[in-house]
């Protein structure tokens, strides 16, 4: 007669991995109807981080040059225009197609983002910060956070009027 390799009453190991068997410990912050469902996804109450910026994302534009800052970036992305991302950014500034470079200024941490403003200094590029990674992001037309745009060069583009115009307006904020 064989023996049994089963000594446990208990399923094996590899059967634990299912969810009902994990249990789920209380968290004091997550509101959820009913607390013996742990399938039941809540409502996160944490307190939200600090909404005070970085005193070093200079300059900052205002609620309504930002307005106008995302419409044009989101124009721009319309028309392939536009390159996101931080190393991305540092790509166009380097091969000299880039207009103006819009940052976001509730990145962290913001130093991955602080040598753009040097590198547009050296390349005489305006930049300027926006408050808002997320908004940023849907300008782009992307569900992620974006910490970097660059509005790139285009001579028979629709956008070059509007890009001057702008352009000249960040260029006021950093005097």
């Amino acid at each position: 007669m064989g023996t049994s390799l089963i000594t446990s009453p208990l399923p094996p190991a590899c059967f634990l991995t299912s969810l009902r068997f994990l249990s789920v410990p209380h968290d004091p912050y997550r509101y959820d109807g009913d607390d013996d469902d742990p399938f039941d996804m809540g409502v996160d109450l944490r307190p939200h981080q600090s909404e005070e910026l970085d005193p070093r994302a200079f300059p900052l534009a205002d609620a309504a040059m930002a307005t106008k800052i995302l419409d044009l970036v989101q124009q721009a992305t319309h028309y392939k225009q536009s390159r996101k991302g931080a190393n991305e950014t540092t790509k166009t500034l380097n091969r000299g197609i880039a207009e103006f470079i819009v940052l976001a200024a509730d990145t962290v941490p913001i130093e991955v983002l602080l040598h753009l403003p040097l590198l547009c200094e050296d390349k005489n590029v305006p930049y300027v910060f926006v408050p808002s990674k997320v908004a940023l992001g849907r300008a782009c037309g992307v569900s992620r956070p974006v910490v970097a745009v660059a509005v790139t060069t285009n001579e028979a583009s629709e956008l070059k009027p509007q890009i001057n115009t702008l352009k000249l307006q960040i260029e006021k904020l950093l005097i």
